[in-house]
């Protein structure tokens, strides 16, 4: 399991918005991003969790898929 800063995250959110995606918070994290989902027209689905690594630092995994997920569409 490869896990991200949040900066790389950020660089991701960015690059979505810029190509007219969408950002969907499922969950609020707490040093980091929570729990995201990254929608767009022509782009695959991104789903981003945060990991608990200790008591003052978090990760974040990051796994796209071609269509969205029917457990994120309500979101």
């Amino acid at each position: 399991m490869k896990l991200y800063l949040a900066s790389e995250v950020d660089k991701l959110i960015v690059n979505y918005l810029e190509r007219g995606g969408e950002l969907h918070e499922i969950d609020e994290g707490v040093l980091g991003h929570g729990k995201i989902v990254l929608t767009g027209e022509g782009l695959k689905t991104a789903v981003v969790k945060e990991v608990y690594i200790n008591e003052w630092s978090s990760a974040h995994k990051v796994r796209f898929y071609n269509e969205t997920p029917a457990k994120y569409l309500a979101a």
